[in-house]
């Protein structure tokens, strides 16, 4: 239940664990094998599913099959529209999420969350790593290595010559580094999609002022807002991220999306590069307390405190205070309206 909070405490996932022992153990649910059989609803959902996932099928063989459909990034951008519509209906009130944009209290009481030392588990493994180099064989990581890249030249067997080297200790990263001698390393292309938020506000009074006052800005700045939507640190999750990016262009600032796995000086550079009035982060793995102070100070170190830093995703309301202490602009977090959040951005 916490999972929009921050990662899952003990307490969250025994309550998460329990919830499936009651069904199992005491609804009577797994005594019978189609509990909703003969339904005409649910048969009438299951042929919609089908025909939908039908489709998509047929447009990934039109690409010639799903290792160039995904090549191409055709699936990303399929579930990324599907979330930015999405995202947009619960904006506008047209798909309730109870507690979230209905129902919602006054005064919502703090949940505990678990609070993880970023710097305390990096060391941990730095040691850890450190300890493992120090006891192995080099001679034999380094026979193992070169054989998995002699395999990875011809036809051999990669996993059985990975489990070789990991036997003699090699690390993860030196194995992937001893086949990337060979295959290079794959950058995804980063697209984002557009008009899926501003079809799903046509007529909307409040997407329209919004709109109105970014061309305002234009008008005043010569130029259109800018933002950088970044995601740092070993955080892949960026769906959200891609929705943001959706709905701001959409509304009409200009919006760049960095790499994934950036780290804060690379962040950092992007955005004086684009020459972007603000960057806004994208946290869903807890690296927010470490990643974003040090986004900051790389910004102050090369002259460009004037960027502002906005922060969104999986933050505990415990840590707004932390970040605002460090500088950051504004946290949106979890259930935060697009559109005021646009309006908060362009205010700063």
């Amino acid at each position: 239940f916490d999972e929009a909070l921050g990662l899952p405490t003990d307490f969250s996932a025994r309550i998460a664990r329990n919830t499936q022992l009651v069904i199992q153990e005491e609804s009577g649910i797994p005594n019978v094998i189609d509990p909703l059989g003969g339904s005409y609803y649910v048969e009438a959902l299951t042929n919609e599913l089908v025909d939908a996932a039908q489709a998509l099928m047929d447009e990934v063989e039109e690409l010639g099959g799903m290792t160039k459909a995904v090549a191409s990034g055709m699936p990303k951008l399929r579930i990324e529209e599907s979330a930015a519509r999405r995202q947009a209906r619960i904006d506008r009130g047209e798909e309730v999420v109870v507690g979230v944009n209905k129902y919602r209290l006054d005064d919502p009481e703090l949940v505990d969350v678990l609070d993880i030392d970023n710097a305390a588990v990096l060391a941990q493994q730095v040691a850890k790593l450190e300890k493992v180099r120090a006891n192995r064989d080099d001679a034999a990581v380094t026979a193992a290595l070169e054989a998995l890249t002699e395999g990875a030249k011809g036809d051999g067997n990669l996993l059985a010559l990975c489990i070789e080297a990991a036997r003699a200790r090699a690390t993860v990263g030196e194995m992937s580094d001893a086949m990337e001698a060979v295959f290079g390393r794959h950058a995804a292309e980063v697209r984002t999609i557009e008009g899926v938020y501003v079809n799903s506000y046509q007529g909307d009074e409040a997407f329209e002022a919004l709109s109105q006052r970014i061309d305002a800005f234009e008008a005043a700045q010569g130029r259109r807002p800018r933002m950088l939507v970044v995601k740092m640190g070993q955080d892949g999750h960026d769906r959200g991220a891609k929705v943001i990016a959706t709905a701001f262009a959409d509304l009409g600032f200009v919006v760049d999306v960095g790499v994934l796995f950036q780290t804060p000086a690379e962040a950092a550079a992007d955005a004086i590069d684009n020459d972007v009035h603000v960057i806004g982060v994208s946290s869903q793995a807890a690296g927010h307390k470490t990643l974003v102070p040090q986004l900051i100070e790389e910004l102050k170190a090369k002259g460009a405190e004037d960027i502002q830093v906005v922060v969104g995703g999986v933050i505990p309301p415990q840590d707004y205070e932390f970040l605002a202490d460090a500088g950051v602009a504004a946290t949106f977090g979890p259930g935060t309206n697009i559109l005021e959040s646009a309006t908060k951005v362009l205010d700063l």
